[in-house]
């Protein structure tokens, strides 16, 4: 499974929604992902693609469609 499906594969546990189809949406303000689902998405991306991405380093606005994510975990890779 490569980085993209893996990412979509957890945004889609985390949020209940498949987000394959919407990859420039912010995530944060259509209420898919919260602080809470934040915190989760970094411990599955550390535990599934061995991405160290602290909280306290977190910049919402770099994470927030699954474009970003995914540019941000292939870039930490």
């Amino acid at each position: 499974m490569n980085t993209k499906e893996t990412v979509l594969n957890i945004l889609a546990d985390l949020t209940g929604s498949d987000v394959s189809n919407s990859m420039d949406e912010n995530l944060f303000e259509t209420g898919l992902l919260d602080s809470m689902g934040t915190v989760q998405l970094l411990l599955q991306l550390q535990t599934e693609l061995g991405i160290i991405a602290p909280v306290s380093e977190f910049e919402r606005s770099e994470w927030d469609t699954p474009n970003k994510i995914i540019a941000k975990v292939g870039a930490m890779q």
